[in-house]
């Protein structure tokens, strides 16, 4: 073939064409170029000649005689990077400065202000149970403390002291009385009992009224 810049092939033996497709795999694969002439017995007539045009190893069609597998280009994956971890924002509420809570305001005990003493004295005390209606009219109940005085406006208020023991007691004037010399106030048997025994009967008092 005149037109063309390929080397004839001559193929003589079997033996020749088999090691003539052997070298035209490994070519294949290695993608080697040029000729190779292959000689069969030394000085006999089982010679061979092959000539390849340059081939890719990877540019053999799937019909071609010398098409092997491991001769197609294999693509190898990509690796993709990994997606960067990423902090989602902070919440709206840490990224405020914290402040001190509020300590509790200490609570202020309310004093009530000392009763103003209008009058004072001592005299005789003696206590009573006995009665229906006290002179204003109220029912008498000898567990409330209450008191009666000759003079004094109802619903004052006396405090009454034991100076014998200190103890003392505030009763509200609700009925008159006692009338008996030296003696100025008469207890509810309540009011009695709070500062003294019962079994007593009567004893001197310090007395304060209170406006």
């Amino acid at each position: 073939m005149a037109g063309r810049h390929s080397r004839t092939r001559i193929f003589s033996s079997p033996a020749g064409i088999a090691a003539t497709a052997a070298v035209g795999v490994a070519l294949a694969v290695g993608g080697t170029v040029g000729a190779v002439q292959l000689t069969s017995g030394s000085g006999q007539s089982g010679q061979a000649a092959l000539d390849f045009t340059p081939t890719i190893a990877g540019s053999l069609t799937p019909g071609s005689p010398s098409a092997s597998p491991s001769a197609s280009a294999t693509a190898t994956p990509s690796v993709t990077a990994s997606p960067s971890a990423s902090r989602s924002p902070q919440a709206a509420s840490r990224g405020k400065a914290r402040t001190a809570s509020p300590k509790p305001s200490p609570k202020v005990k309310k004093t009530t202000a000392a009763a103003k003493v209008l009058e004072s004295g001592s005299c005789g005390a003696s206590f009573y149970s006995d009665g229906q209606l006290t002179a204003n009219g109220e029912s008498f109940n000898p567990n409330e403390l209450t008191a009666a005085h000759k003079t004094l406006p109802f619903n004052t208020k006396v405090r009454v002291t034991n100076p014998n023991n200190g103890k003392s007691v505030v009763v509200r004037i609700n009925d008159r009385g006692p009338f008996i010399d030296g003696r100025c106030l008469d207890l509810s048997r309540a009011a009695f009992a709070t500062i003294a025994s019962v079994d007593v009967g009567a004893l001197t008092v310090r007395y304060e009224v209170l406006g």
